[in-house]
């Protein structure tokens, strides 16, 4: 009797862990064919918009009419931006590919700075023509290797999980695997532009290329802990589900690119080897209506950094996107406030998580500056702005022109016919540098805080 029970017993046992094995391995391939799915789609769209980048590039090489010149220029630029989105999102952060986001950051940096600018006035120069063309052809051997790759993956039906699966051992020699070796290409036909160092003719922040991570300081780190703060990070008990590994070679600074997987969630944390800092953060997961405001989630995402130990930060700018506030912060000095080195942190909205975390530019730049006296006072720098804007307040801050020279300026939020504006002027010279645009949720926080 006894040994008819043992036995259903474990025959309900082996049942059951059977069952919830095929559950486990069928949410596992779930998740997997979700990462693929939008793997392949970032893909097709990134060649997609170079294609189109190519053909707008090879069209403004034929315009004669300044009247069209300048949208096309602003439509280029647009592309740029989200082709650079498109990079961003596929599994390539183990592997050297800074040459072709340099390139896409060259041409949004370039089209911006030209569109916004008086054509009738200062026409494009024979200079800035010879640059067009050469865009044009870059863009075309990008094009076509593109191409190559993605006959490749379709004519072969290879999988972009497997690249992030190589990627992330530590075999140096990935020669075998055919997406990464046709990205390598795509990569070596970015460089050539690049190597032009009186390209970028400013407009957007500098990307500041040549600092070698002047924030990054502390003892060298191993990989176990280097999982550990990732747990922390992630809100995670263990570090048993957590994978990656080092950065390979050509990475800007040494790093950890580590990753997770559970119950529908994911994540993704860059930590560098020396220090142990988090450099970027990304979370995703399934996420309920609104039930924080953005004062109470700018609360989370200070006290966030203050865990970094990333003191004295300022926030400067939110927003928020469905569910998720996004929010800046700059360190400041001497009560000035430092743009090169600014943090983004994105928080969700429905329980306060930490959804994003971006501190490379803050790890890359900082160090303490000597900050010189500003010869205006405040009164003579709003004295140049134009009289129809209502000036509702003002802080010194450290911006970089459009030589890439950090330069003293009054920044000045003012109104203008219900729009709000973010005007930079020099502390030196009362000459305007930059003026952005403020959207309705960035405008109505900032008056009110």
């Amino acid at each position: 009797m006894y040994k008819w029970v043992i036995i259903g017993v474990l025959a309900l046992a082996l049942t059951g862990t059977a069952i919830w094995g095929m559950n486990e391995r069928q949410e596992k391939n779930d998740i997997r064919m979700q990462a693929e799915n939008n793997y392949q789609r970032s893909f097709h769209e990134l060649t997609y918009r170079i294609d189109t980048l190519h053909d707008k590039i090879g069209a403004t090489l034929a315009m004669n009419s300044r009247d069209s010149l300048s949208p096309q220029l602003a439509e280029i630029w647009r592309l740029s931006s989200e082709a650079h989105t498109d990079v961003g999102q596929l599994p390539l952060a183990l592997m050297p590919f800074e040459k072709t986001e340099k390139f896409l950051t060259n041409i949004g940096d370039f089209t911006y700075k030209t569109a916004v600018r008086d054509l009738d006035k200062e026409p494009l120069s024979e200079e800035e023509m010879q640059r067009l063309e050469k865009l044009h052809d870059n863009a075309g051997q990008i094009k076509d290797e593109l191409r190559n790759v993605q006959n490749t993956v379709l004519g072969n039906n290879l999988h972009w999980s497997d690249v992030e699966m190589a990627l992330s051992d530590d075999e140096p020699d990935h020669s075998d695997n055919a997406i990464i070796s046709s990205f390598e290409t795509v990569e070596n036909s970015s460089g050539g532009f690049n190597e032009e160092k009186d390209f970028n003719n400013g407009a957007l922040p500098a990307s500041n290329e040549e600092h070698k991570f002047e924030g990054v300081t502390g003892e060298r780190i191993n990989q176990k802990q280097a999982k550990t703060i990732a747990a922390k990070a992630f809100d995670l008990n263990s570090i048993s589900g957590i994978t990656g590994g080092k950065s390979g070679k050509g990475s800007d600074v040494p790093l950890y690119s580590l990753s997770y997987k559970k119950d529908g969630e994911s994540g993704y944390a860059d930590i560098s080897q020396k220090g142990g800092h988090i450099l970027t953060l990304m979370m995703q997961r399934d996420r309920e209506d609104p039930k924080l405001g953005l004062h109470d989630a700018q609360q989370k995402a200070q006290d966030f950094l203050v865990k970094q130990k990333l003191t004295e930060m300022e926030m400067v700018q939110s927003s928020q996107y469905d569910s998720v506030g996004i929010f800046f912060f700059v360190p400041v000095q001497d009560d000035v406030r430092i743009y090169a080195d600014i943090v983004q942190v994105k928080v969700a909205l429905d329980n306060g998580d930490i959804l994003g975390y971006n501190a490379r530019d803050y790890f890359m730049n900082h160090h303490e500056r000597d900050i010189a006296k500003p010869k205006l006072t405040e009164e003579q720098a709003t004295e140049k702005l134009n009289q129809n804007v209502q000036v509702q307040e003002t802080h010194l801050a450290l911006i970089e022109n459009d030589t890439h020279e950090e330069t003293l300026v009054y920044e000045i939020m003012g109104t203008r016919n219900d729009e709000t504006y973010r005007i930079y002027v020099n502390a030196d010279t009362g000459q305007e540098e930059e003026i952005e645009k403020q959207t309705t949720t960035e405008a109505r926080f900032l008056q009110s805080t």
